[in-house]
């Protein structure tokens, strides 16, 4: 028998199950992630994190999303013309930096083109675009390839300067701050990665901090900043809606940020 959660979680899984996904305008939700939340998937996909905190809350997850099918760099072009559909306009995709709706053909590496961001950059655990972390959905979003250019591998802070299509977003000589509405957004891609890769499959161990100088370490920052992030933008319907057709259609595993966004507190 499932679980019949009490909040907005059916609501969104009723939305990505619809064969009407395509042009839908999913409504802003407005829920607090610093409330407890229930899923659908709380007596299955997350049992054995349940009732957890903290360090053991933290490897009961690792243990629950590394199981995963990971894709190719090729295959991730794709992918991204599926998750990241501007609801508006389903011949389009949504770049995250700058909130502009490019059309989905404009994929490549030019002037003008939309190209693959790793938001927990490559170079910060020196992975590549390798199946693996260099190649997982749930940090990879399009971004236009001037402005992933200027984000570069810069950690995450607040301040800096506005820049051509920042949308909003800023930047300064080591740090980049995105646009209010994916503030969040952000902070919980991050912390994903933190989790999901352990140092225990032949990858680095990925971790947050607090700095904004980490470069070519495995570490990304600023962790006081994304927690803020994260209560200040809590999960919207795109982001939700991203989550569950990578669940469903390619990685099979979840984002636990995206769907408890309290566990953010709970671990750091």
């Amino acid at each position: 028998m499932p679980v019949t959660p009490a909040r907005r979680r059916w609501k969104t899984l009723a939305l990505v199950t619809s064969a009407a996904l395509v042009g839908v305008t999913f409504p802003a939700l407005t829920a607090s992630p610093a409330a407890a939340t229930t899923t659908a998937y709380d007596s299955t996909y997350y049992a054995a994190a349940l009732g957890k905190s903290g360090t053991q809350l933290k490897t009961a997850l690792h243990g629950i999303i590394d199981d995963q099918t990971k894709l190719s760099y090729t295959a991730v072009w794709e992918a991204l013309k599926v998750t990241d559909q501007d609801p508006a306009n389903a011949g389009n995709v949504k770049l995250i930096y700058s909130g502009i709706s490019r059309s989905k053909t404009l994929n490549g590496g030019s002037a003008g083109n939309w190209n693959r961001e790793h938001v927990w950059a490559q170079s910060h655990g020196d992975f590549g675009t390798t199946a693996g972390p260099g190649t997982d959905l749930h940090h990879l979003r399009p971004e236009d390839v001037q402005v992933n250019s200027i984000r570069g591998n810069k950690d995450f802070d607040t301040g800096g300067s506005s820049f051509t299509n920042s949308g909003g977003s800023l930047t300064d000589a080591n740090s980049f701050e995105p646009r209010d509405a994916v503030k969040g957004d952000v902070a919980r891609m991050i912390l994903y990665m933190a989790v999901r890769y352990e140092g225990d499959d032949s990858w680095p161990d990925l971790e947050p901090n607090d700095t904004v100088t980490n470069s070519s370490v495995p570490f990304h920052g600023r962790l006081s900043v994304l927690k803020q992030w994260n209560v200040q933008d809590p999960p919207d319907a795109f982001e939700e809606r991203r989550n569950q057709l990578i669940y469903d259609r390619y990685q099979h595993n979840r984002n636990p940020f995206i769907d408890h966004p309290e566990w953010v507190e709970s671990i750091w």
